[in-house]
């Protein structure tokens, strides 16, 4: 069957030619997307380069050094690396995560700390320290800025202390409180309060100052004990002065102790040179006496023992006895007598008569002894 209405045959057309604009512009856009993924690609290099050396550098900054009187403690998110003396890191090179996954603090071993107490110290500054100087007294103390110190007989003075310590338990020290410098301060100012409650005011300045400064270092120690802080105490000084609005009439009241002090110094040395004398007096009039009775009995003993050798012979004999014991006294005693007249008695016992003549007529002179 034919179409009745036949379609007339299309005219044959021309190829059409594709626009060469469009062809130049994806091909630049091929090598600029090269391009762009060409440095994307190095720079993902560096960044992976640069990276990597930042961590190195990162992890690089978790070196340090302990020094050999010095301990080291590693904190991980706040809480040590270990427990005891396994957190403690010993001298040389250590290392740890940077902060602030790691941090480590560090607490010398056999370094001396120092704590000063100036609760009862008046108001002060560095600056004045260092230079000497001190601000004025004014009329009274400033209870808001001046400390002080009351003492057992109601009186005022000013002391600080300065209290030297080592640290013997680091782990202790570091964990045991938030501040362990603060308590042992703490422990100080209480000592030194608590001290002077107990003395006097002249103790605590001139007549007992040895005696005070032993009583705030065993308070002290004593507190720093109880609270177990991890130290031990070396020593603790003090400084006492009285109040500075009162400086002079201390200063006389120390004056008329110095001049008692002298006086009854010399009164004393006085004293031990007079009981001294006198006992070197007693002991020479004893050790005198002792010679001069010691001279004495052996005296009487050796009488007495010549006595006994002689009684045998005036039992033999008792008239010739006494008259050779006679003879021997007339002579001793009449040695050195010119003229000796001895007269003896009478058969009868009556005593012979003796005429003396006494007008002696005196010698004459030879005439040769005169020419």
């Amino acid at each position: 069957m034919s179409d009745p209405h036949p379609h007339p045959h299309p005219e044959p057309r021309e190829p059409q030619r594709p626009d060469p604009a469009p062809v130049v512009e994806s091909a630049s856009m091929d090598a600029g997307a090269q391009a762009l993924a060409e440095a994307l690609r190095s720079s993902f290099v560096i960044v992976k380069i640069v990276m990597v050396v930042l961590l190195f550098v990162f992890l690089g900054s978790g070196f340090f050094t302990v020094g050999p009187q010095e301990r080291a403690i590693i904190l991980r998110l706040g809480k040590p690396v270990g427990e005891g003396e396994k957190a403690l890191r010993g001298p040389g090179l250590q290392w740890s995560f940077p902060y602030p996954i790691d941090e480590y603090v560090k607490i010398s071993i056999s370094g001396i700390q120092k704590v000063t107490s100036s609760v009862g110290w008046y108001a002060t500054t560095p600056e004045m320290e260092l230079a000497g100087t001190e601000p004025p007294a004014g009329v009274s103390l400033n209870p808001m800025i001046d400390g002080y110190l009351l003492t057992a007989d109601g009186n005022i003075a000013h002391a600080r202390a300065t209290l030297t310590y080592h640290i013997h338990d680091p782990v202790r020290y570091v964990f045991g409180f938030l501040n362990a410098s603060n308590a042992i301060q703490s422990a100080v100012d209480n000592a030194l309060l608590a001290a002077a409650a107990r003395y006097r005011v002249d103790d605590i300045l001139t007549r007992d100052v040895i005696g005070f400064n032993e009583a705030v270092r065993r308070r002290a120690t004593e507190l720093i004990n109880q609270q177990n802080l991890g130290v031990t105490v070396e020593q603790c000084s003090v400084q006492s002065i009285p109040p500075r609005q009162l400086k002079e009439a201390f200063a006389n009241v120390l004056r008329a102790e110095v001049n008692r002090s002298r006086v009854l110094n010399e009164a004393r040395s006085y004293e031990n040179q007079v009981l001294s004398k006198a006992s070197a007096d007693a002991q020479s009039r004893l050790n005198t006496a002792e010679s001069d009775r010691a001279r004495l009995v052996n005296d009487v003993a050796a009488q007495a023992e010549r006595f006994r050798e002689l009684l045998p012979q005036y039992r033999q004999n008792p008239e010739l006895f006494v008259q050779q014991r006679l003879s021997e006294t007339l002579a001793r005693s009449l040695t050195n007598v010119q003229d000796k007249i001895f007269l003896t008695e009478n058969g009868d016992g009556r005593p012979k008569e003796l005429r003396l003549l006494l007008n002696r007529e005196p010698p004459k002179v030879r005439a040769e002894e005169n020419k």
